[in-house]
Formats: structure tokens, C-alpha cells, sequence
């Protein structure tokens, strides 16, 4: 709803009488009243216009008012307008059915203008409660995210730890979410995480683990026992059915030391500086289900140039189009090679373009973590 102008009524009838009794009715109590006397026309007002109500009649030549908010409720731009429809037909089938299309209510023909003043004040009251309160719960989801994404660290706050970074999530309280930690002058630590479910509790849960990160990755724990930490907190606080998979790395760009662990979260991608890029394949057990846990290790001796990507599965499995890791995966160490000589900071946004160029429609979050050696 607009606050600052005069509520907007679309009124659609083939009768030039019935459309005049309406305009005339509607105006003289303070509403702004647009009319059409064809479907299409009121289509497309609808769509131009955004009006607030829509009155329309059933029986129309060629187009009748079924077909008319069919197509209405199957567009995102006018699917939540409020429909009543006019009709001098008053059996309970044709009502139920106009009902199951998405109908608010019916005005029964001949209409007084009384009947018609209350039933639009009802329905664009409740129009404008439910609308109130979307915006409110959004708004709130929208600081739940604007308090995650602060969170987040940046390539230009951690410049020595060379690295770039996609991150884009498919609601407001995302399951996915990464961190980079400098653990002294010469090692960092990346980490990708990937929670189960996507509600606002999960939003809650990825700042806590970001707090256990910084907590348990001091100097003085190895990689495993760090995550090991991370686990025994997790496995106390996540509710049943609640649990993260994880890929955590520790370079040290001093002794060119690369660690890896891996808890149930997709392989790593390694693109040595000159040689093929391959998968870093790992078992680990998933974090926050079993108290003795088994993490899959990886070390690796690193040269400048190496490169590593760490990512979540919305990056490349698709159930709806029946993409999973295996067909995925060939797609993804193809990016990482075409994208070999762009800037790492770059890289993570290059891949994420060139594996959705073809999925209009995201289904999970995604994140890219890029690191240069």
C-alpha cells in the first residue's frame, strides 16, 4: 500500500452502465477508481497501474474474469491484488470455483452501492494488515542479514590472506556462510559451513559458530582439534534434525604449509599453478550429530601461484534438474581452470556466473571461497 496517495480501484465490467454506477460510487467515497471493459485491457492496467482492489466481472466476451485473474495470480506483478468478482450468478459451485482461483469474495448482481462501499473497505483493510505485516517480518529478516553480511569478512579487511569470495544467499536467514581468520602474521584460516534448513534459527546459529571460530583457532590447535572444539559445543546447542557440514583450510605462507579438513562438505577444488586443476576427495563425519567425530585430512606442500576453492553444494547439485556432485563437479573444475588467470578476488564471482548462466531460478545458497598462495 501507498501511504501518500488515494487508494487505487480497477474496476472491470462490458456493461458501460454497470462500470458508471461503480466509478460514480467508488470516487464519491475517496477512492481513485481506473476501469476497462475487456480482460486483456484489465490485464494490463493491473500490471501498469498496481491497483490496490480489483472489481471484475465473470461473463465477458472472449476473455471472462476466470481466465482473467488465472493469468492475474499467475504473474508475481499482480499475483497479490485482491480480487472480488461481479456476477448475477449465485450458485455455490461457480462461487467455490472462483474461490479456488484465488478470489476474495463475490458482489452479486443487481449490486447495491452500499454492498459494494463495505466489501471493498473489508478486503482492502485486510489487504493492507497483511501487507503491514509482510513488510514488517521482511524488515526483519533484512537485519537479521544486514547483521550477518557485517560479519562478514571482506578481501580488502584481510589483504594478506589473498583471497575473493561469492556469497549469495536464497532467503533472508541463510544456512550458508564462510569466514577468514588471521591466526598470526603468516597463517590464516578459511572456512566454509553449511547448515541445515534455511530458517531464522540457522541465521542465529552461523553467528555462533563464527564466534567458535574465532575462539578455537588460535595458534596453539591444530586445524582438526580446532573443528574437534567446534563440534563438542555444536553437538551440545543444535536441536535434533539440526547439523553443519564443513571445509576448514590453515595455510601457513611462511613454511607454504596447506591443511585441510573436511567434514561431510563437498571436496575442495586444488588449481596448482602449473598443473590441472583436480578435487581434494575426503571423508569426514558432518558437525554437530556425534560427540566422537572423524574428520577427513589433507595436507599438502603449496608453491606460489596454487590455487584453492572451497564452496557449498547449491554451487552445483540441483534435485529439481537432477544435477548432482558427480555431473556438477566436472562443471565446476572447468571454471576453475578457465578462470586461472583472473584476479582471485575476481575468480569466485567469474565461476558462480558461469555455472548459473543456465539456472534461472537459484534453490540453495551459494558461497565460493577463492585462495591464491
Amino acid at each position: 500500500m501507498i501511504e501518500d496517495k488515494r487508494l487505487l480501484i480497477l474496476v472491470v465490467d462490458d456493461n458501460p452502465l454497470n462500470l458508471k454506477l461503480l466509478e460514480t460510487t467508488l470516487s464519491k467515497d475517496g477512492y481513485q477508481v481506473v476501469s476497462a471493459d475487456n480482460g486483456p485491457d484489465a490485464r494490463k492496467i493491473a500490471v501498469d497501474e498496481k491497483p490496490d482492489l480489483i472489481l471484475l466481472d465473470i461473463k465477458m466476451p472472449k476473455e471472462d474474469g476466470f481466465k482473467v485473474i488465472k493469468k492475474l495470480k499467475e504473474s508475481s506483478a499482480t499475483s497479490t491484488i485482491p480480487v472480488i468478482f461481479l456476477t448475477g450468478v449465485s450458485d455455490i459451485d461457480t462461487k467455490l470455483f472462483g474461490f479456488e482461483l484465488g478470489a476474495v469474495d463475490y458482489i452479486t448482481k443487481p449490486f447495491h452501492p452500499r454492498e459494494v462501499l463495505a466489501r471493498a473497505s473489508l478486503h482492502l483493510k485486510l489487504s493492507i494488515a497483511t501487507n503491514s505485516l509482510i513488510a514488517s517480518q521482511a524488515q526483519k529478516l533484512r537485519q537479521i542479514t544486514e547483521a550477518q553480511t557485517s560479519m562478514l569478512t571482506t578481501p580488502a579487511m584481510q589483504p594478506q590472506a589473498k583471497f575473493g569470495v561469492y556469497f549469495l544467499a536464497l532467503n533472508e536467514a541463510g544456512g550458508d556462510f564462510y569466514d577468514v581468520l588471521p591466526i598470526s602474521e603468516d597463517i590464516f584460516g578459511y572456512f566454509v559451513g553449511d547448515f541445515s534448513g534455511h530458517d531464522i534459527k540457522t541465521s542465529y546459529l552461523t553467528l555462533s559458530v563464527k564466534a567458535l571460530l574465532k575462539q578455537n583457532s588460535a595458534l596453539v590447535y591444530q586445524a582438526h582439534e580446532s573443528m574437534k572444539m567446534i563440534n563438542d559445543v555444536l553437538v551440545e546447542i543444535l536441536p535434533e534434525g539440526k547439523y553443519l557440514t564443513a571445509c576448514y583450510a590453515r595455510l601457513n605462507r611462511k613454511t607454504n604449509q596447506m591443511t585441510i579438513i573436511n567434514a561431510g562438505h563437498p571436496p575442495a577444488i586444488f588449481v596448482p599453478s602449473d598443473g590441472k586443476a583436480v578435487t581434494i576427495e575426503m571423508k569426514g563425519d558432518i558437525l554437530g550429530i556425534f560427540k566422537e567425530i572423524y574428520f577427513g585430512q589433507f595436507n599438502i606442500e603449496v608453491k606460489s601461484g596454487d590455487r584453492f576453492y572451497f564452496y557449498s553444494d547449491g554451487l552445483i547439485e540441483s534435485f529439481q534438474e537432477k544435477v548432482t556432485w558427480p555431473i556438477g563437479s566436472d562443471e565446476l573444475i572447468a571454471a576453475c581452470e578457465d578462470v586461472r588467470y583472473v584476479p582471485v578476488q575476481d575468480a569466485p564471482e567469474k565461476i558462480a556466473n558461469m555455472l548459473l548462466k543456465n539456472n534461472s531460478k537459484m534453490k540453495d545458497d551459494i558461497v565460493i571461497l577463492g585462495i591464491e598462495v
